[in-house]
């Protein structure tokens, strides 16, 4: 009997792109756009500063905003980080995890490193984001209560799927490339802690160890068939608390996709925060005054307490403009006063603020045990005012998810304002966009070589 890593194997070996739905298509193209934007948006922060300066350059590959080029697993540590870095990647309801960091960068270095075309950087991109969305649906919420962030463990495994697709490797091949990855899976979630950066190289991380994995195994190195059901697989190390469910996994692979499923994000901070900026949002223009507001209670989901409220102390005083991002109280009381809650809003200068802060520390959390979470992300607040009324917004799902998708236009234009924050010109901007409607067609990758002056 097959192995689940030979099943999905079987997949990947068989997937061509004449064969991918529409809608896979255009979520590949819209991930890539997404993606790029997000690296240039933070080519200048300072986390990016310090990844450079541990890797190599003088390769064949892109590190998207800055010139020159790297080897490939340089690339995508870079690449990786830069897009995961302000918490403004896309998403997957039902996980979460975050596909597009990981895979874009895994197998767009792959493709350059390989002198391959759009037509295999396509396959390798939208199979890798498919198997990362369904890896995540094996154990939902017990990877994090493990301590662990699902989109650097399950991305390591997804991203070597992807590049093994990309090159074209064997059954046996992408089988080893599975196993050898699940000895790369890592990412604890200690970031949480003082707001540092380690979340930030999540995806990179998993980016460079994905196309390591898949060239090792190409090369002949062999990894376990059994790295997912094993007894001493990964969601045996990563996901104990519960039996591994793999129907989400392998039922209807190759037939039924999730990939056009992916959420992007309309704010850059955490995922499950998004729809509750929405509600503060209407909040503010419902004529509400925040001097007028006495507090602010929100019914969330149990398994996000942990990550986005508690210690609730912290949250009401953001150590730093990252952990700022993952504060709901914060990402409320920003989005009141501002309409938004961009790359600008976290800033050093945004988290000192004193009206800021004094909304921030009147918001509070009951537990909904009804709350659908990991299913859908929802949104709920309730603000009693200092004349004993209370006014009440709820959000039934993502704003950018499946349910009330970013049209075209909206994430073409968070592509340009992103490359705009960055320092690139509109110009710039303009062409990258232009490349980006035609890469998947070209015979190379070749075109992306003119921003790397």
């Amino acid at each position: 009997m097959s192995s689940i890593a030979e099943q999905i194997a079987d997949w990947l070996v068989a997937t061509q792109g004449r064969n991918l739905p529409t809608d896979v298509v255009a979520t590949g193209e819209r991930l890539f756009l997404d993606v790029a934007g997000l690296c240039i948006a933070a080519r200048r922060e300072d986390y990016i500063a310090a990844t450079l300066a541990a890797v190599d350059r003088g390769g064949a590959c892109s590190a998207l905003g800055h010139p020159g080029g790297f080897d490939g697993f340089g690339a995508a540590l870079v690449n990786g980080t830069a897009a995961h870095g302000e918490d403004f990647d896309d998403t997957f309801e039902g996980g979460p995890v975050h596909s597009g960091a990981v895979i874009v960068p895994a197998v767009l270095a792959a493709c350059e490193r390989e002198g391959l075309g759009g037509e295999r950087f396509l396959v390798g991109l939208t199979t890798g984001v498919e198997l990362l969305c369904r890896l995540s649906l094996v154990a939902p919420m017990a990877t994090h209560n493990a301590g662990f962030h699902p989109t650097a463990v399950f991305g390591a495994l997804a991203a070597a799927g992807g590049v093994s697709a990309a090159l074209s490797l064997s059954r046996d091949q992408t089988a080893s490339a599975l196993g050898i990855a699940g000895s790369m899976a890592s990412g604890i979630i200690e970031y949480l802690a003082e707001g540092t950066w380690t979340k930030r190289m999540h995806a990179g991380w998993a980016a460079q160890s994905g196309l390591r994995a898949a060239l090792m195994a190409r090369g002949g190195f062999a990894g376990p068939r059994t790295v997912f059901e094993g007894v001493h697989g990964v969601y045996r190390a990563f996901a104990p608390s519960v039996k591994p469910n793999f129907e989400p996994l392998v039922d209807g692979l190759g037939t039924r996709w999730v990939t056009p499923t992916v959420a992007f994000k309309p704010y850059a901070c955490g995922t499950m925060t998004q729809p509750f900026i929405d509600c503060a949002v209407r909040l503010a223009e419902s004529g509400v005054r925040a001097e007028d507001v006495m507090s602010i209670e929100c019914e969330v989901a149990a398994g996000t307490v942990p990550r986005l409220w508690e210690p609730l102390a912290t949250k009401h005083r953001p150590p730093t403009p990252y952990a700022a991002k993952f504060s709901t109280p914060f990402c409320i009381a920003v989005g009141f006063f501002d309409r938004k809650a961009g790359l600008a809003q976290f800033s050093a200068e945004r988290t000192q603020e004193r009206e800021v802060l004094a909304l921030t520390s009147k918001v509070r959390y009951v537990i909904d045990p009804a709350n659908e979470y990991p299913k859908k992300f929802t949104g709920h607040l309730r603000a009693t005012l200092a004349d004993g009324r209370h006014v009440e917004f709820r959000q039934p799902g993502m704003r950018g998810g499946a349910d009330a998708p970013l049209s075209q236009e909206e994430l073409e234009g968070k592509f340009v304002q992103n490359a705009l924050y960055g320092g690139w010109s509109a110009a710039a901007a303009e062409r990258l966009l232009s490349v980006s409607r035609r890469l998947f067609a070209e015979p190379t990758l070749d075109a992306l070589k003119e921003f790397r002056a």
